[in-house]
C-alpha cells in the first residue's frame, strides 16, 4: 500500500444536530490514495488526526445523536454571529425586532431562538 497521497483536498462542513440543536463546523484534509493494486481509497483527517468520513453516519459532538444535518461551511458560524449580535443589542430593540406587535401587546414572553429553530426551513417535508 502506498503512503503518498496522490491528491489532498481541503474541505469544511457545517453540522447541526436535529436532536439537540447543537451546531459546529469542521475542516478536513481529504487525501486521495492509490494502493499497490491500483485501487483508489480516501483518508479523512481533521486537526491532523485520521477520522471517519463526515458524510457517513456523523455523530453530534454534544449529545451523541446520529440525526445530523450536513451543510456547506459557514452556515453555523453565520447563525452564531447573528445570535451574538442580537444578544449585544438592548433588550427593547431585540424584543421589537423579534416579536410581532400583536404578540408584544399580549404580554407573551420573548421566544429564545435555538439553532434548531433557525434550521427549521431546511427540514424535509
Amino acid at each position: 500500500m502506498s503512503d503518498i497521497a496522490a491528491t489532498t483536498v481541503h474541505e469544511a462542513y457545517a453540522f447541526a444536530c436535529m436532536r439537540c440543536g447543537y451546531g459546529w463546523e469542521q475542516a478536513y484534509e481529504i487525501e486521495h490514495h492509490v494502493d499497490a493494486s491500483g485501487n483508489a481509497f480516501v483518508v479523512y483527517k481533521a486537526d491532523g488526526e485520521r477520522v471517519p468520513s463526515p458524510l457517513s453516519t456523523p455523530t453530534c459532538t454534544n449529545c451523541g445523536g446520529h440525526v445530523v444535518r450536513i451543510m456547506r461551511s459557514g452556515r453555523v458560524s453565520t447563525v452564531q454571529q447573528l445570535l451574538q449580535q442580537k444578544a449585544k443589542r438592548p433588550k427593547e430593540a431585540v424584543e421589537a425586532a423579534a416579536e410581532p406587535a400583536a404578540v408584544l401587546a399580549s404580554g407573551s414572553a420573548t421566544h429564545h431562538w435555538q439553532l434548531s429553530d433557525l434550521l427549521h426551513p431546511f427540514h424535509r417535508r
